[in-house]
């Protein structure tokens, strides 16, 4: 088996926000993974992680994400990404949301990076 990069965590996740994939967006973190939330506070655990990305994918829109750089040292790698929501919203409203990250990813076993923290605006 090829192994995969670290950025292959922002390819996996792009694809499944695009899908609509909650379950697969939840997969990518692990269970006791730190969110970074809106208003600053940094939340664990799965339920965080399903509450604030239930909403994002609420949202509906255009999502598109683009590694800004990965930075892997052994089992851990930091990443950054830029992302942008755009279009209109299931509700009819106007989206124009964007955003740098900070996030830090965790080799597994089986070879994916999963996610360990995640600050969706780390690098603002």
């Amino acid at each position: 088996m090829t192994e995969l990069p670290p950025e292959s965590a922002h390819d996996a996740f792009r694809a499944c926000f695009k899908a609509g994939d909650l379950e697969g967006i939840l997969a990518l973190y692990e269970d006791h993974a730190a969110l970074v939330q809106g208003d600053g506070t940094t939340t664990t655990g799965k339920a965080a992680v399903r509450d604030m990305m239930a909403g994002f994918l609420a949202l509906g829109g255009d999502f598109e994400l683009t590694t800004r750089y990965a930075v892997r040292m052994g089992e851990l790698a930091l990443l950054s990404n830029r992302w942008t929501l755009r279009g209109t919203g299931r509700d009819g409203q106007t989206l124009d949301m964007s955003g740098q990250t900070t996030e830090v990813v965790r080799r597994q076993a089986d070879g994916r990076w999963l996610y360990v923290i995640d600050h969706p605006w780390g690098a603002q």
